[in-house]
């Protein structure tokens, strides 16, 4: 085969991933807390015909050598966890992340979940949950008769009653970061898992060792910039175009071989 074939097939495949990367960020660019993704390439390995130093007589080196590469590779994709602009809502459950961290989530197999999207509600029995139904950790649980309900900075809830004009402390949300975000594994539904890559959660009160603070009636909007995501798209279009060039001239340089010799 022809090697600039299977060159430009391999670059038509990484540039069909960036298409795929790049629509899933337009697809999620309403979501609430989505971090926009990556995707990261690297060149495959080079055919060395003349290795670069090698002597050329017994008092001379090759300058350069002749290597020919072999195309390209899709190594990876990373979360870009920059914030995203901040709403404010008229929710109370509506809570958003002012700097780095995570809302910690009871799965229903017990492990723990992580998520920046803070659109909270409130189950038949009055604990905080995702829209899914998944408790916040630590768990929260309002009484029937609250009649107002508030997060302070710092994590700290507080509600008052019905028929009770004082402050009432409930208990106190907790954050948790990871020292290599990029390495959590996204599960879907907002939420992600820890990963050897990622490292251990160091969980705490907002606003403490570098946590981001709380902030209530607000909501953290995709980090997704959809002007930016349309010029990757047509960069991406243009380099799949010339990629399909690429093999649409060495086919021709084949058939003439083959019409003419």
């Amino acid at each position: 085969m022809h090697s600039a074939l299977w060159a430009s097939k391999t670059g038509l495949a990484a540039q069909d991933t960036m298409l795929t990367t790049i629509s899933n960020n337009l697809a999620n660019v309403g979501t609430t807390g989505f971090k926009r993704d990556r995707p990261e390439f690297e060149d495959l390995l080079y055919q060395v015909k003349r290795q670069p130093g090698a002597q050329s007589t017994q008092d001379t080196q090759l300058p350069s050598g002749l290597q020919t590469g072999t195309g390209v590779k899709v190594v990876g994709t990373q979360k870009i966890f920059t914030q995203g602009s901040l709403q404010t809502t008229e929710q109370p459950l509506d809570l958003a992340i002012n700097g780095k961290g995570f809302f910690q989530i009871l799965m229903p197999d017990g492990n723990m979940g992580y998520t920046r999207d803070g659109s909270f509600h409130l189950d038949s029995e009055g604990q905080v949950v995702t829209s899914n139904g998944y408790p916040l950790e630590p768990g929260i649980q309002l009484p029937e008769n609250v009649q107002s309900f508030t997060v302070g900075e710092d994590g700290t809830v507080s509600i008052t009653v019905f028929g009770d004009p004082g402050v009432q402390e409930i208990g106190n949300l907790q954050t948790a970061d990871f020292i290599n975000p990029a390495g959590l594994q996204a599960i879907g539904s907002n939420l992600y898992m820890e990963t050897a890559a990622s490292g251990a959660p160091l969980a705490g009160n907002p606003g403490e060792n570098g946590l981001g603070t709380v902030l209530q009636n607000t909501l953290e909007n995709s980090n997704v910039s959809v002007v930016e995501e349309l010029v990757n798209m047509i960069t991406t279009q243009r380099a799949y175009e010339m990629n399909s060039k690429v093999i649409s001239t060495a086919d021709q340089m084949l058939q003439y071989i083959s019409q003419n010799l």
